[in-house]
């Protein structure tokens, strides 16, 4: 097992549970989190995780990407945790992301090895 920790923030409960499957079969503890304000939440009464991958598209604008990219500015311990944004925007690039403060980018649907 790995021992670290990765957050995972979508709001599509079958890609949510699915990525999470994938990473806890890889030996990662997963939290999963539905949306933004809640991922905020869950960050403040825990350990920073190793890794956060974020999606950007939320149903509402309190709590999508884009807020909680803001939000996790105000949280130094969380503002150090890399992050990766998962969107399907076709517009979206690594650059864009990076911009945004994140990490990396990966695109949906995500796709693992069989």
């Amino acid at each position: 097992m790995s021992g670290k920790t990765i957050l995972i923030v979508e709001d599509n409960e079958i890609q949510r549970e699915g990525l999470a499957i994938v990473l806890r079969k890889a030996g990662y503890d997963v939290l999963p989190s539905e949306e933004a304000g809640d991922a905020i939440a869950t960050l403040n009464r825990i350990v920073a995780p190793d890794l956060i991958i974020l999606d950007m598209m939320m149903p509402t604008p309190a709590t999508d990407g884009w807020r909680f990219m803001e939000e996790r500015k105000k949280y130094p311990a969380l503002y150090a945790v890399p992050v990766l944004i998962m969107t399907a925007m076709d517009a979206a690039s690594r650059e864009w992301a990076e911009s945004l403060g994140a990490r990396g980018l990966l695109r949906k649907p995500a796709e693992t090895e069989t």
